[in-house]
């Protein structure tokens, strides 16, 4: 009885060091916005309630409106507006491996958009290893997947949709590279991992394969002001709890943290010798929803994470955000100044600090 105790507690420190959710709650929630944030909006959420409420008198009325009305209902729902800014380096590498989307209106790229969704954008980085094939395919052609996949027309039940539209694009996504890498002579070996911020209006899914990371800034608006660091994504290291276990299931194993010893990660794109060891491309998904208090998001492969913790990266952007000192640039306006400013002098910071890997940080700034 006293091993067997002893056996459960130790499994269940191992999963909470890793960060490890139950299978039941693979797409957990982040926590909604606080009641500060909420504040922030509150004139946003009146004039909403006020909309709604005319548009029923008009209905009642038979009156259907204008294109004007239908535009400014649209306006009164609060969608933020969303920009990428990308910094990549090599690093000591020979080659790059990390590839990248940015793609702040997905929406041309779907035929018919459910009524309730006004706006798609879609954010992704890929850090490649054993060659670059992988994260350029993906970086190519998940979107275009996601496109095809995500719900048309009338829907119930959107956000399951979502979820499950994300869970076959990354699916199609891997099994179409691996059909095209057995193909070649020799056959490609290449992975990749995945962090793709994929934004239904005002919602936020992030789905993520390996050790590249999403974190979101909330408050630090003001200089001095207090802010929070959301972590969008979930490491997959093959020394956490569930994952050894589904390896060794598979009849693979740990060695020296990595996969038969070799393969750093336990989930990921491609990687097909491993496939068969338990290394697998289904993502760990999570929701958010977005405040007027959120600043931006981190999307980043491990070579940042390496010389930062999420907290650190977040303060070092609002520190540039927060410069008076940066200069106007012509043809761009205030925002795109310090957001690519921030962005640029964050990798540059990751290179000066000692990391050797390739890095790629993708900040995207949310306004509404």
């Amino acid at each position: 009885m006293v091993v067997s105790i002893n056996n459960s507690l130790l499994k269940l420190q191992l999963r909470n060091r890793c960060g490890v959710q139950d299978d039941m709650d693979l797409f957990g929630d982040l926590p909604e916005p606080t009641q500060a944030a909420v504040a922030v909006g509150s004139d946003r959420i009146s004039d909403i309630a006020v909309e709604s409420k005319a548009e029923k008198r008009k209905r009642e009325s038979g009156d259907n409106g204008t294109e004007q009305e239908l535009g400014e209902k649209k306006v009164c729902k609060g969608i933020p507006r969303l920009k990428g800014y990308v910094a990549a380096r090599r690093g000591e590498r020979e080659e790059m491996q990390d590839a990248h989307t940015l793609l702040p209106d997905l929406s041309a790229h779907v035929s018919s958009l459910p009524p309730q969704v006004s706006r798609l954008a879609y954010f992704a980085v890929f850090d490649g290893h054993g060659g670059s094939r992988a994260s350029r395919f993906a970086a190519e052609n998940l979107h275009l997947n996601l496109s095809q996949k995500f719900p048309k027309g009338e829907v119930e039940n959107l956000d399951k949709l979502v979820k499950k539209c994300l869970l076959e694009t990354f699916k199609q996504t891997d099994e179409d590279f691996l059909k095209h890498a057995s193909s070649q002579k020799p056959a490609w070996k290449d992975g990749s991992t995945a962090t793709c911020m994929f934004v239904v209006d005002d919602v936020v899914y992030v789905a993520n394969l390996g050790d590249s990371r999403a974190v979101l800034c909330r408050g630090g608006g003001e200089v001095g002001g207090t802010f929070s660091t959301l972590a969008l994504s979930r490491e997959h290291n093959p020394t956490c709890y569930e994952e050894r276990m589904r390896i060794q299931k598979a009849g693979g194993t740990v060695r020296d943290g990595r996969v038969l010893g070799v393969l750093e990660v336990s989930r990921s794109l491609g990687d097909g010798q491993y496939k068969r060891c338990g290394v697998i491309s289904t993502p760990d998904l999570r929701r958010c929803q977005l405040s007027p208090s959120d600043r931006f998001v981190i999307l980043a492969c491990d070579g940042l994470f390496k010389v930062f913790s999420a907290e650190e990266a977040v303060k070092f952007v609002l520190g540039v955000l927060q410069d008076d000192t940066l200069q106007e640039k012509e043809g761009k306006t205030p925002q795109d100044v310090r957001f690519e400013t921030a962005c640029h002098r964050l990798a540059n910071e990751a290179v000066r600090r000692g990391c050797a890997d390739n890095v790629t940080v993708i900040l995207v700034a949310i306004e509404f």
